[in-house]
């Protein structure tokens, strides 16, 4: 066994070092470099001839001012629910109020004639914190608002049939 330890493995060794040499990565041929592209050169354009002057362009218009003036903001009767045909002209109302924040509005509320003045007073008042409520909830600051109660002093129509007493039953937002 010494002899083979001996003897086998000096060899093993001299045989890895001869076949290591042969193992490294051949160089690869170099292959000639590929023409270089001819480049067909333009002449550079003339120069351009004097600019004609251009004219600056007019300024945007101005925005519109914001229109203040809502009405026709309409309630079920005998009550501060908003009729479903009064909110987009409360959604046009919110978005004109957004143009300037600083601005002050008063919530006039009116009401029909049907029923005692103090009660419709107190409903006045209702339909005006009824539309207050709707537009703090789409961002409007309520400091901004101030809610005014006229009851039936002050209508749009005779009372005399329902239509115009409808219209009577309404909400005012005026610039303060």
């Amino acid at each position: 066994m010494k002899f083979v330890k001996a003897f086998l493995v000096p060899l093993a060794l001299a045989a890895a070092v001869a076949a290591l040499p042969s193992c490294k990565a051949k160089k690869a041929v170099a292959a000639p470099p590929p023409p270089k592209p001819v480049v067909k050169q333009t002449p550079p354009p003339p120069p351009p001839s004097k600019p004609a002057e251009e004219k600056p362009a007019p300024p945007p218009p101005a925005p519109a001012p914001p229109n203040y003036n809502f009405s026709n903001i309409q309630f079920e009767f005998n009550s501060g629910i908003l009729k479903t045909d009064s909110y987009p002209l409360l959604d046009k109302a919110v978005a004109e109020m957004k143009k300037d924040l600083s601005v002050k509005f008063v919530l006039g509320g009116h009401s029909s004639a049907e029923g005692s003045a103090q009660h419709n007073m107190e409903l006045s008042v209702e339909r005006a914190n009824s539309v207050k409520t709707y537009l703090v909830n789409s961002g409007i600051n309520g400091d901004n608002l101030t809610v005014q109660g006229y009851g039936e002093t002050k209508p749009l129509n005779s009372n005399t049939d329902e239509a115009s007493r409808a219209k009577n039953r309404r909400v005012e937002i005026k610039k303060q």
